[in-house]
C-alpha cells in the first residue's frame, strides 16, 4: 500500500551551482534522507526531482540551502509538487541544454587544501602536478566556452581523461565528480620551459627550448634566482616575473615593460614571507588567504627586503599568495633556489607593455613579451578569457576594491528590484569594466583596462560578446558615459540597440553605491575623482549631489581650478599648481619664495598664462583629484606625474594623520538656488604659508587631508540641514585614498550620518558600469 506521506517535488536552483560540486552534494543529501529521483545541470542552473516522505523532503530543501558547497552561491530555490513516479534510487542525470540560459559561471578559485596536500605528497599520483584541481578549486571563468558548464564546453575538451581520472570524474562520492578541468600528469596539460641558450646572453633571439627531461619549474626558479625576467603563463594570462630583492633586474623589467613608476605586485611564498614584507592585520590576512587570493595593499615594513624600484616612494606594497598549483610549486622551488639569506618573493606583474591588455594567447605572448622576458614558463592549457589579478585594500573596517577581476568576476551583483529590460552598460574610459544585466542580476565584467588603444578596445568588444553568449542576454538598452570622446561611449552609440541612455559620470558613481546597498535614495552623494564630463562645460570631480538612481541634483562642488593644456595638466600637475597660485596671488606669483616657484620654468608658464587669458584649451575643473595634485606639487612632492594621480598618491603616503585641518570654507552660491562651493584655493593659500614657514611636508599633507575631510563634512551638514537627509554615499577614485576615506567616514558617523562605502565594486571608474545599469533601469522603469 502506498505511503500517504510520500511526495514528489521538483526543485529548481539558480545561482553559481555548476562546476562547484553541487550535484554530488545533492546526491549525498538524497542518500542521507533516503530520497529517490535525479539531479541534472541545465542552462538555467540545476533541476532536482526528489521523491520520499514529506518530512524528509523538507529537511532536504533546508539542507540544500544551509550546507551548500563552499564555492556555490544560491540565488533562488523554487519548489513545485509533481505526481509520484515510484522511483527507488537517486541518480545524477546528464546535463540538458535549453533555449533559455540562466545558469551562472563561477569565478576562478585558489587551490584548495586537499589539492595542495596532493601536489606536495610524493606518494600521490598528482605529486608536483601544476594543473591539479577539483570541484572546490581551480579554473572556471577563464576556460569556459559555453554553458552548460561541462568539459566539452571548456578549453579542457582537448584533453581526454585517462581511466583513473575518468573513474574519479564519474564517481558521485569523489570530490572530482564532474570537476570539468580535472586532469593528471598522464592525461592533462603540461608545462613547457623556453630558456636562454646562453645564460650570460640577453639576446632574445638566443631562446631555445630546454631539453625534454628538464623540470620546467626548477628551470624557472633558477632563472629567477639568477636575475632573469621570466614570462609565466598563469590562470588568466601571462605574468612577468623577476626576483623581488634584485634592484638590477627590477629596474630592467621596468625599462623593458615601459612602466616607469607605478608599483609592481609581489607574490610571497607564504604568509610568513608576507609578514616579512608588510604589516599584516587580521582583515588583510583574511583577504590574502581567501579563495579569491587578490593582491592586497598593506603597510610595508621599514626594512622590507625588496628592491627600491618595486614601489618607488610608497609606504605600501601589493602582495598576493600563490593561488594555483603552478604558483605553489614554483615558489617552493624559488625559495630553495635563493636559500634562507634571500626573501622568497618575486615580482609578478601583468604580462604586457604599459597600457596594453594582458597577453593570454601563446602566439601573441611570444611576440609581445619576447622583447621583455628572458625566458618563458608556458603550458598547453588554452585560456579562453583573459583575467587580471584583483587588487584590494582594507579601509574603514572592510574590503575596498581597487580592481575587481580574477576571483570575483563574473559572479553577479544582485539588485533590490527587477530591471525593466536587459541592459548593457559600457562603463568609462579608464579602468574600464562593462556590465550586462537582466532581472535582478548585474554581471560586471573582469578588468578590461584603459581604452587607450585598439587591442584594449578589441578586448572590450570580445568580452561583451562572450558575456552575451554565456548569460544569454540580448540587451534592449545601452547605457554610457556622457563624455563624447570616450571610446566606450562611441562604441555604445554605434551599437544597433534602439534605446540609448547617457549617464552623467558622477551620478553613476553614486548610483553604483545605491545599487550595492539596495538603497532607494535620495542620499547625499560625495563623488570625488580626477575628472568626469560636466553638463555645464566644466570638468567635474569634486561633487556634492542629492541623488536617487533615477535623478541627481548638484547642490555643491569644489571651487573651480584651471587645467592649462587640458589633459597635459593631468600629466604635469605643476600646471594646475601654477594656475592656482596665479588665481591666488596674481601674475607675479612666481616672485613668492617657494621651492616650487624657484623651480618653475617661467617661459613655459608665460605660454600657459596667455592660453588661460585667451581661454584656449584651459578648461575649468571642480576636481578634488586635481586639487590634491596641486597641493602635492606645492608641497614639493614633484612636478610631473608618471602615472595618473601619482603625486596625490605619494601625498597620502607621507601624510601625518595627527595634524589640524587647513581651512577650506563653504562659500554661498553665486546665484540664488545655485550650488555652494568649497574653497580649495583657501586651503592652498594656507598650505603655501606653511611651506614658506618651513613646515615639514608630512605635516602639510596631513593638514591638507584633514582640511578636505572637514570641508566635505561641512557640506554634508549643510545638505542635512536643508534637505533633511542623513545618509551619505562616498564614491569616486579619490576615495581610494584611505586616509581621506577613513577620516571623512569617521567624522560623518560621529556626527550622526549613515555612511555608505562601496565594498562590492571599486569606488574608481571600475564601478561605473554598475551605476550606469542602476540609472538606466530606474529611468526606463518609470
Amino acid at each position: 500500500m502506498a505511503n500517504p506521506q510520500q511526495r514528489r517535488w521538483r526543485v529548481h536552483v539558480r545561482g553559481i551551482v555548476q562546476g562547484v560540486g553541487f550535484r554530488p552534494f545533492v546526491f549525498g543529501l538524497a542518500e542521507r534522507w533516503r530520497l529517490a529521483g535525479f539531479v541534472r545541470n541545465d542552462s538555467a542552473g540545476v533541476t532536482i526531482e526528489i521523491e520520499g516522505e514529506e518530512g524528509a523532503l523538507r529537511e532536504f530543501v533546508t539542507a540544500l540551502q544551509r550546507d551548500a558547497p563552499p564555492l556555490a552561491r544560491i540565488e533562488q530555490v523554487s519548489v513545485e509538487p509533481l505526481a509520484l513516479v515510484g522511483e527507488r534510487a537517486f541518480v545524477i542525470a546528464a546535463s540538458q541544454a535549453q533555449a533559455l540560459r540562466r545558469t551562472l559561471i563561477a569565478p576562478d578559485t585558489a587551490t584548495c587544501a586537499d589539492c595542495l596536500r596532493e601536489i606536495t605528497d610524493p606518494a600521490d599520483r598528482r605529486y608536483r602536478y601544476a594543473f591539479t584541481n577539483c570541484t572546490n578549486c581551480g579554473p572556471r571563468f577563464t576556460i569556459v566556452l559555453d554553458v552548460p558548464y561541462d568539459r566539452a564546453n571548456t578549453t579542457m575538451r582537448s584533453f581526454p581523461l585517462c581511466a583513473r581520472c575518468r573513474a574519479e570524474y564519474e564517481d558521485p562520492r569523489d570530490r572530482r565528480f564532474h570537476a570539468q578541468p580535472t586532469a593528471c600528469p598522464a592525461c592533462g596539460p603540461q608545462l613547457r620551459w623556453v630558456g636562454l641558450a646562453d645564460q650570460q646572453s640577453i639576446d632574445r633571439s638566443a631562446k631555445e627550448e630546454a631539453p625534454a627531461h628538464a623540470d620546467p619549474l626548477v628551470a624557472a626558479a633558477l632563472a629567477l634566482a639568477q636575475g632573469q625576467i621570466v614570462a609565466i603563463k598563469g590562470l588568466g594570462g601571462y605574468h612577468l616575473a623577476c626576483a623581488a630583492d634584485d634592484e638590477t633586474v627590477v629596474s630592467r623589467l621596468r625599462q623593458r615593460k615601459q612602466r616607469e613608476a607605478r608599483p609592481l605586485a609581489l607574490m610571497a611564498r607564504d604568509e610568513a614571507v608576507a609578514e616579512q614584507l608588510c604589516v599584516v592585520d587580521q582583515a588583510a590576512r583574511a583577504l590574502l588567504t581567501s579563495q579569491v587570493r587578490p593582491i592586497v595593499l598593506m603597510p610595508r615594513r621599514p626594512a622590507a627586503p625588496v628592491a627600491p624600484s618595486v614601489a618607488p616612494g610608497m609606504q605600501t606594497l601589493g602582495v598576493m599568495l600563490p593561488y594555483t598549483p603552478l604558483h605553489h610549486l614554483l615558489m617552493a622551488e624559488y625559495a630553495a633556489a635563493v636559500g634562507p639569506a634571500r626573501v622568497a618573493a618575486i615580482v609578478l606583474t601583468s604580462g604586457n607593455l604599459s597600457d596594453e591588455p594582458i597577453a593570454y594567447e601563446d602566439d601573441d605572448a611570444a611576440q609581445r613579451l619576447a622583447p621583455i622576458a628572458d625566458a618563458f614558463l608556458a603550458h598547453n592549457r588554452p585560456i579562453h578569457m583573459r583575467c587580471d589579478d584583483s587588487v584590494v585594500r582594507v579601509a574603514a573596517g572592510g574590503q575596498l576594491l581597487i580592481r575587481r577581476s580574477r576571483g570575483y568576476a563574473p559572479a553577479p551583483i544582485t539588485l533590490a528590484r527587477e530591471l525593466p529590460c536587459p541592459i548593457l552598460a559600457c562603463g568609462g574610459h579608464l579602468k574600464n569594466t562593462f556590465a550586462l544585466a537582466r532581472g535582478r542580476e548585474v554581471f560586471l565584467s573582469h578588468h578590461i583596462g584603459d581604452l587607450e588603444n585598439l587591442p584594449t578596445l578589441r578586448s572590450f568588444h570580445e568580452g561583451i560578446a562572450h558575456f552575451q553568449r554565456l548569460f544569454d542576454i540580448t540587451p534592449e538598452a545601452v547605457a554610457y558615459d556622457l563624455h563624447p570622446g570616450y571610446l566606450a561611449t562611441q562604441a555604445a552609440l554605434a551599437m544597433p540597440i534602439e534605446r540609448k541612455m547617457g549617464v552623467q559620470h558622477h551620478h553613476a558613481h553614486i548610483a553604483a553605491v545605491l545599487a550595492e546597498y539596495g538603497h532607494a535614495g535620495p542620499v547625499i552623494g560625495i563623488a570625488a575623482d580626477g575628472s568626469g564630463y560636466g553638463p555645464d562645460g566644466t570638468v567635474w570631480g569634486g561633487e556634492v549631489l542629492v541623488a536617487t538612481c533615477a535623478e541627481y541634483e548638484r547642490v555643491g562642488h569644489l571651487r573651480l581650478l584651471v587645467l592649462p593644456g587640458g589633459e597635459q595638466a593631468v600629466r604635469q600637475p605643476w600646471r594646475v599648481a601654477a594656475a592656482a597660485l596665479a588665481q591666488l596671488y596674481g601674475p607675479d606669483f612666481w616672485r613668492l619664495e617657494l621651492p616650487f616657484t624657484q623651480r618653475l620654468d617661467q617661459a613655459a608658464w608665460q605660454v600657459l598664462a596667455r592660453m588661460i587669458e585667451r581661454n584656449l584649451n584651459s578648461p575649468r575643473t571642480s576636481s578634488l583629484g586635481r586639487l590634491f595634485d596641486a597641493a602635492a606639487a606645492l608641497a614639493g612632492i614633484g612636478q610631473i606625474a608618471r602615472y595618473e594621480g601619482e603625486l596625490a598618491i605619494l601625498f597620502e603616503q607621507i601624510a601625518d594623520p595627527h595634524q589640524p585641518a587647513y581651512p577650506m570654507p563653504l562659500r554661498e552660491p553665486e546665484v540664488s538656488g545655485g550650488p555652494f562651493t568649497l574653497d580649495g584655493l583657501a586651503l592652498l593659500a594656507a598650505l603655501v604659508d606653511d611651506v614658506r614657514a618651513g613646515v615639514e611636508p608630512a605635516a602639510i599633507a596631513g593638514r591638507a587631508h584633514h582640511g578636505v575631510a572637514q570641508a566635505l563634512l561641512a557640506a554634508c551638514r549643510r545638505v542635512r540641514d536643508e534637505r533633511g537627509l542623513a545618509t551619505v554615499a562616498l564614491s569616486g577614485g579619490v576615495f581610494q585614498n584611505v586616509l581621506l576615506l577613513e577620516t571623512l567616514a569617521g567624522a560623518l558617523q560621529a556626527d550622526g550620518f549613515t555612511v555608505l562605502i562601496p565594498r562590492l565594486v571599486p569606488p574608481n571608474d571600475g564601478g561605473l558600469a554598475l551605476g550606469q545599469v542602476a540609472v538606466a533601469g530606474a529611468r526606463l522603469g518609470v
